[in-house]
Order: C-alpha cells, then structure tokens, then sequence
C-alpha cells in the first residue's frame, strides 16, 4: 500500500513539474510551485526529488522516452525516406501538441547550455539519416540533403516554440491550445507539399499504391491517434 501511494505520489510530480517546466522553463519553475500545482507537501517532494535539477532530468527522460517511441514507431511504418522524414516531423508536432513531458523535454533542451544534444537529439539524426538515404536514390526530389534536414528541424524546434502555454497551473491554453492537431500539423503537411510536391505521390505508406497530386495524400501524424488523413488542397 505504501510502494503504491508512493508510486502515485511521483506520477503526480512528474505530471505536475512537465506542466511547470513547459510554461516556466527550468529558470521560472520552482520546487515550491510543483509542490503546490501537484497537491503535496515541499517535503514530499523532496523525499522523491532532491533537486530541481534532479527532478527536470526526470521529466526530460520521460518525453525523450515518448519521443523514442514515436520515431521507433514511425520507422517501423517502412515509407520511403522522404515521407519517413516528413511523417516523422508531424508526428513530432502532434506529440508536442499532446504530451506535457514532451514539451517540457523541448524546452528544457531549448534552454540548455548544450541544445540540441537532450531531447532534439533524439530524433533530428534520423531526419538527417533519412534525407541523406534519399539524396542519394536514383531520381530523388532531395538535393541538398544537409540543408533540407536543417530546414526540417527548425519547422519542429520552430512549433514547439510557439506553442501557447496557458497562463497558470490548470489553466487552458491560447486559441489554438495543445489539443488542435488539425491546425500546426495540418499548416506542416501543407508547408511540405510546397516543399516537396512529390511526397503527395510517394509518401502513402507501406503497401499503398502512389496518388496522383490533388487526391488525398498520406501526410498526416504517425503517432498517437488516428487522425485523419490532409486532403490536398490545390
């Protein structure tokens, strides 16, 4: 009974300090707040968590741990590399949109000494394994493969950034709050059929014959639902 309260205890800090760290960030989050947002005493935090530090390195492996499972999942689709790399950035941009530990794994990297090495580094190599396999396939739309996976980071790094965070612990977010899938990842999927108009062809996912461009095109978010597929709006 004790194991399982403590259990519980340390979920509701965790849930409450990704909230903090994703509105605050690392500087403007405190112990004494967490403690509060979660319900519990200072003291009982600081049984489970000695440190702020200690307890933002717990939150940040919980959303890499999200993230890793995302791309693990993405991969496992078996796209072409372009797509993979498309789909992998919207299905980033869902997750953010969702999960608190991710978002506050994001910023607490952003905010870092050495960004780009905590949660960024997590899934930025394989967009650039990816772009680089595909540069280097007969007829491919990619060129400039180290360019393109830059440009392809920074549209994911760029949207958590913006982000709406709500204004205190409980509240809700700005107008298009965490929830709203169908608008970042919507606005990203049209975004990468301007950059890539070939990916309304290639990208349909495994087993999937191509489409032709103005029909419905495979961009859409690989990870925790089943959102609907982005229609082509030419």
């Amino acid at each position: 009974m004790r194991q399982e309260r403590a259990s519980r205890t340390r979920r509701a800090l965790l849930k409450a300090a990704a909230e903090e760290f994703d509105r605050l960030g690392y500087a403007g989050a405190s112990l004494a707040g967490i403690a509060r947002a979660a319900g519990i005493s200072l003291g009982a935090l600081t049984f489970h968590f000695s440190s702020k530090q200690e307890l933002s390195t717990a939150v940040s492996e919980q959303g890499c741990a999200a993230t890793r499972a995302l791309v693990a999942r993405t991969g496992a689709r078996g796209e072409p590399p372009v797509q993979c790399a498309v789909s992998l950035t919207l299905g980033l941009v869902e997750l953010l949109e969702k999960d608190a530990s991710v978002r506050a794994a994001a910023r607490l990297d952003r905010e870092a000494a050495d960004a780009g090495h905590g949660w960024q580094g997590v899934w930025a190599p394989v967009i650039h394994e990816c772009l680089r396999a595909a540069a280097d396939a007969e007829g491919s739309p990619v060129g400039d493969s180290a360019a393109l996976a830059a440009l392809a980071v920074l549209l994911v790094c760029g949207t958590e950034a913006t982000l709406p965070r709500p204004a205190g612990p409980g509240s809700p977010a700005g107008p298009a709050g965490h929830g709203g899938q169908q608008g970042n990842s919507a606005l990203l999927a049209r975004i990468w059929r301007q950059i890539l108009p070939q990916t309304a062809q290639a990208g349909c996912g495994p087993g999937r014959p191509p489409q032709p461009r103005g029909s419905h095109t495979a961009l859409h978010p690989p990870s925790t639902g089943t959102p609907a597929p982005v229609t082509n709006e030419a």
